[in-house]
């Protein structure tokens, strides 16, 4: 019978910094955590005082410290905790912070910039709910002159994978020979979305930087470097998205 201290197990294992909701689901839909012995399933519900909760056979326990990251991350690296392909992940940047993070959000290898971490599951449930609609906002350089027409077409959505993306804000920065300069302000977060808009209007993206996330900018950070967030900063997030936790 569940009782008033259960909790979601993927909400519990955000909370640990293990990953977001999102990936934690995965996670237990891969068989890799259990449950006092047992293999989990999507839906259970634990009792953090009681419940022994293992990924990948290591016992996980509620982050004692919460931890807000902004990283430039720099491009060739991939948005997650571990890969099983061997290749760099943002965690690599980030070693000398003690608890245990996870990416909220993603930028895909080829991309740079912004990226957020966290330990606390609410925080990162907070950013990635679609009904907050943070805006987002990106230096996209291309390497074809850019015309009103697909200016337009951008602007007011383009179909991928059979669905209409929302329409956005796309100015253009700076021109020159081979070179043009956009800015993108989006609210939605498809994956590769941007190149794939640019594709479907006949635009090569030849280097894509998010810098920022709502609130929070980019700054002075360079490639590699990391910050902690101020209270302020977290405050004015969490105020925009109307901070809630989930059971």
């Amino acid at each position: 019978m569940a009782n008033k201290f259960d909790v979601r197990l993927q909400k519990f294992m955000a909370d640990c910094g293990v990953a977001s909701r999102r990936k934690s689901e995965e996670l237990i839909e891969q068989g890799k955590v259990k449950v006092n012995g047992h293999v989990a399933h999507i839906g259970d519900k634990i009792n953090p005082k009681k419940d022994l909760v293992t990924v990948h056979g290591k016992k996980i326990n509620k982050a004692s410290q919460m931890k807000y990251i902004a990283l430039y991350k720099p491009r060739g690296y991939i948005t997650t905790v571990t890969d099983d392909r061997g290749r760099k992940t943002v965690m690599e940047l980030v070693k000398g912070v003690d608890e245990r993070i996870y990416p909220v959000g993603r930028l895909d290898k080829d991309s740079e910039g912004l990226l957020l971490l966290t330990n606390d599951g609410a925080f990162a449930n907070a950013l990635m709910h679609p009904s907050h609609h943070y805006a987002k906002v990106y230096r996209v350089t291309v390497r074809e002159k850019v015309t009103d027409d697909m200016l337009l077409n951008l602007r007011n959505g383009i179909e991928i994978e059979g669905r209409m993306t929302s329409p956005c804000e796309v100015t253009v920065l700076t021109e020159a020979e081979g070179r043009t300069v956009l800015e993108f302000v989006l609210r939605e977060g498809r994956n590769r979305q941007i190149r794939k808009m640019c594709e479907a209007v006949g635009l090569t993206v030849a280097r894509l930087k998010r810098i920022s996330i709502g609130s929070i900018k980019l700054g002075m950070l360079q490639p590699g470097q990391y910050r902690e967030l101020s209270e302020n900063e977290i405050k004015r997030l969490l105020r925009t998205a109307g901070h809630s936790e989930e059971k």
